[in-house]
């Protein structure tokens, strides 16, 4: 009897949690705000339908373990060493300011000393589950500021990991140090072991597993679930030992096979852990927190963002990249949870922090989804407020101020794509230019002594300068359809008669660039680099062979 309970108590969860979907996806709203009310109107402080919270916290457990497996599939490490530097200074960075900052807020809301710290602390850190979801569905995982966004959440959790280790000390009586020195000792001895596992090991496991589809699921799922128990028998976490489970499969040929196979699992224990959320509010003890509420939830939702783009402008950025970053961490994280719940253990802080902290996520998390998917049109309407932060219109390298004659071809964006582009490119034997968001590739284009020049394609007045219609072709591997539309709309004011090449998401937007006056339009995932790289070579720059093989594209995609 006691099965059939179960049986129905997630049937009936997951029906609240579909209807509800209908609903939100019919107002054109991220689906993770259904999950969340589900969990408020199936917890304990409605109608309490989910009567088994340790089932729940098992299945959001492997939801979490199974999307930073994919994660570390997915995980470029040329990616991490381009925004290393920035990811470092801007996750620490944001960790000092906003514990301080948060602090102060804590202490004038009348908040003791340790309640005031841990609070700073908890608020501290954004949920790199739930921005990493958020940006894979919308597609700027692979972004620059998307890039810069994993690589400083990836940073906090190796701040909170520590943080964790001490609050371990404090339940068990360890010495800090010691469980400090515990932990690395237990490093230094894995990581050897899991590099020549990886490198030895993997490639002919998975190849053989690969004969099979079917095999090759469950050879990823046991793979993940054994390297994940290994580090927790070690004294790491469930998260990073199937994050590590990712990055060693990471290097294999069938990562994206196994990646495809595993989502659909993914995402179906992810929507248990928005569930569990949802779970732990009760609206009764809110109601003595409700100002404390607001106001930490205001400094998360617009503080943390000015935070981070006040210092990657600091170190070169512009202040769209800074603010698409810092919009990102407008919410707190999974661990806050945990940092209060091990105050409350410890007799630190009160039940009422708990209250307050769930407050707080539930708001931070429900209106962060709006502004990560909104955040290249917030930005829009904000951008006259941010003038003042913006560089000078025009930065040129070294390299361009000895250019003497004019571009005829211009590549906006060379991370990735761009660098496969740069040969044909060469080869056309005309005059070209590579313009790039990103300081750090034009330091390393002036390093290689390649004509550069760093700006925004999506800036009218930055074309202007420029004079980008005087170009014969160009080119933009920016898969962002806002910049391409942009672009597009400049060139046709100005009558532009040379080639332009765009880069988009998915068909739909590149229909939308083709309406707007696009010769080409590149979509990444159906046509990659080296692709394009061979058709760049086969066409050159006739306007004319670009307009029929745009046709075909448009004739196979309907």
């Amino acid at each position: 009897m006691l099965l059939e309970e179960l049986f129905f108590e997630i049937g009936m969860v997951l029906v609240i949690a579909a209807g509800l979907s209908m609903l939100v996806y019919r107002l054109k709203q991220p689906l993770i705000i259904a999950y969340i009310i589900t969990g408020i109107l199936v917890g304990p402080g409605l109608f309490a339908v989910a009567r088994s919270p340790e089932i729940f916290e098992v299945m959001s457990q492997i939801g979490v373990a199974f999307l930073l497996f994919t994660v570390g599939l997915g995980l470029n490490w040329r990616s991490v060493k381009d925004v290393g530097g920035i990811a470092l200074a801007t996750g620490v960075g944001q960790v000092i300011f906003t514990t301080v900052i948060g602090y102060v807020i804590a202490q004038l809301l009348g908040f003791d000393f340790m309640t005031s710290l841990f609070l700073a602390i908890a608020f501290t850190f954004s949920s790199t589950i739930i921005v990493i979801k958020l940006l894979m569905d919308k597609g700027d995982l692979d972004s620059l500021y998307g890039r810069i966004s994993v690589g400083f959440l990836l940073v906090q959790d190796f701040i909170a990991m520590f943080i964790l280790l001490w609050l371990g000390s404090v339940g068990s009586g360890m010495a800090p140090e010691d469980v400090v020195l515990g932990a690395l000792i237990k490093s230094i001895i894995v990581i050897p072991v899991l590099y020549l596992v990886s490198t030895r090991v993997i490639p002919p496991l998975v190849a053989y597993a690969a004969r099979s589809q079917e095999l090759l699921f469950i050879f990823a799922v046991a793979w993940c679930f054994l390297i994940a128990g290994v580090l927790v028998a070690f004294g790491f976490g469930v998260e990073l030992g199937a994050l590590i489970a990712g990055i060693t499969l990471s290097g294999t040929v069938f990562e994206r096979e196994i990646n495809a196979r595993i989502r659909p699992l993914r995402d179906f224990f992810l929507i248990i852990f928005f569930i569990l959320l949802g779970t732990q509010l009760t609206l009764g003890s809110l109601e003595s927190m409700i100002v404390p509420t607001i106001i930490f939830s205001l400094f998360i939702l617009i503080g943390n963002p000015i935070i981070v783009m006040l210092i990657m402008r600091a170190l070169g950025y512009h202040p769209r990249t800074g603010f698409l970053a810092g919009t990102t961490v407008a919410q707190i994280s999974e661990f806050s949870f945990i940092v209060i719940a091990a105050g409350i253990a410890a007799g630190q802080v009160g039940e009422e922090s708990l209250a307050l902290a769930t407050g707080v996520g539930l708001v931070t998390i429900a209106a962060s989804a709006y502004m990560i998917e909104n955040n290249t049109w917030i930005y829009g309407k904000l951008a006259p407020v941010f003038k003042f932060l913006e560089p000078e219109r025009v930065h040129s390298s070294k390299n361009q101020g000895k250019r003497k004659v004019s571009p005829k071809v211009v590549l906006f964006g060379f991370h990735r794509m761009g660098k496969v582009l740069l040969e044909p490119i060469r080869k056309m034997k005309k005059p070209y230019l590579i313009i790039d968001f990103d300081p750090h590739i034009v330091t390393e284009l002036s390093e290689l002594g390649e004509p550069n020049m760093y700006g925004d394609a999506g800036d009218e007045n930055f074309l202007i300068e420029i004079q980008l219609e005087k170009t014969d072709m160009v080119i933009s591997t920016i898969p962002d359809v806002a910049i391409s539309l942009s672009l597009l709309t400049y060139l046709h004011s100005k009558s532009y008669k040379g080639v332009v090449i765009v880069a988009s998401r998915n068909q739909k937007e590149s229909e939308e660039c083709y309406l707007a006056g696009a010769t080409y339009v590149i979509v990444p995932s159906v046509l990659g680099g080296e692709r394009f790289k061979e058709l760049l070579q086969k066409k050159k720059s006739s306007k004319l062979s670009w307009k029929r093989l745009a046709g075909g594209q448009k004739e196979s995609s309907s």
